[in-house]
């Protein structure tokens, strides 16, 4: 059997060969490193496995762990019924953090964004100096507020009681009450990024839009709440989809912060850092996998909860709403 040579094949085949030789490198990458890992965690996480033995199959055990307990727990209140208190301690650790941080780096970012939007002198430099922060490696960024953060020597305390006349402040990452508000603040150091998607998204509204609100007497505020906010959404939505799965995913601030313990008193036990706790401490590698499924389920439908929700709030250019 002969194969035809690339001189006897028309264009079209030539470009499709290309094609599929050029993404051929992403394609193997993406089946050895993204899927078979999934699949490789998929099959441990019904397995008793610590990395050195093999793997014994012990079907749903892990899945029974995380989920048993639940209706004594219902019925008396006292975590310790659960399979895992701590599955469940750190579960509302990351869904109160998400509580605090999500809304506040969606707002703080779409301020900042619309402030950086003006005409004003040296804008350039401006935006330049607040998305730079959000290049940083995670690992500096948590070193430096680490110091910032310390009750004794750093700086913001004594800034809070000089200057606001705090005479008690908080103790921070050293408090468990005042632990997780201390990382939203260290992460809204880093909201230049979705800034400058925010930015990029009020560039692209058209002047027009505005011009016709003035002609129509409307004021700064309603030229803001019924165009740029509309026109705004879908990009409000994009950043709540991905900061969404970044604030489940988070990790390396609490773990270098805590040196992967979750302190105080276990007040920073994000999901994550559990996960990686049962996987790389503990050594129990199934167990470890279950959670990463359990996880990848939630943010999964939650995913889907916005993604439903979006027909409801946000608006795309040329989009008709109702029925005609």
């Amino acid at each position: 059997m002969s194969f035809p040579s690339l001189r006897n094949m028309s264009l079209a085949r030539r470009e499709a060969l290309a094609a599929y030789a050029f993404i051929t490198p992403w394609v193997i990458g993406f089946l050895v490193f993204t899927i078979g890992p999934m699949l490789a965690s998929l099959y441990f996480s019904f397995t008793n496995y610590n990395i050195v033995d093999p793997p014994k199959w012990v079907g749903l055990a892990n899945y029974a762990r995380v989920f048993s307990g639940i209706p004594e727990f219902i019925r008396s209140g006292d975590p310790r019924q659960l399979g895992d208190p701590l599955f469940w301690k750190s579960l509302q650790v990351t869904i109160y953090f998400a509580s605090i941080s999500l809304p506040l780096n969606l707002m703080f970012s779409f301020m900042l964004a619309i402030l950086l939007n003006q005409k004003i002198p040296g804008v350039n430099i401006w935006r330049t100096i607040f998305f730079l922060p959000s290049i940083i490696s995670g690992v500096a960024v948590t070193l430096l507020w680490i110091r910032i953060l310390n009750p004794r020597m750093g700086i913001l305390n004594p800034f809070l009681q000089n200057v606001f006349g705090i005479q008690n402040p908080p103790g921070w990452l050293q408090d468990p009450n005042w632990a997780v508000p201390a990382l939203v603040l260290m992460g809204l150091w880093g909201v230049g990024g979705s800034m400058i998607i925010y930015l990029a998204g009020l560039q692209g509204i058209p002047t027009d839009l505005y011009d016709a609100a003035k002609v129509d007497g409307a004021n700064a505020w309603q030229r803001f709440w019924n165009v740029t906010l509309p026109m705004m959404t879908p990009v409000l939505f994009y950043n709540l989809v991905l900061g969404l799965i970044g604030t489940f995913q988070y990790f390396t601030e609490v773990y270098v912060a805590t040196s992967g313990t979750g302190g105080p008193q276990r007040a920073t036990l994000f999901y994550n850092l559990y996960l990686y706790q049962n996987a790389f401490r503990y050594f129990e590698m199934g167990y470890a996998s279950t959670m990463a499924w359990i996880l990848f389920l939630i943010v999964l439908i939650l995913t889907a909860l916005i993604f439903r929700s979006s027909e409801l709030w946000v608006y795309y250019e040329g989009q008709l709403r109702g029925k005609s």
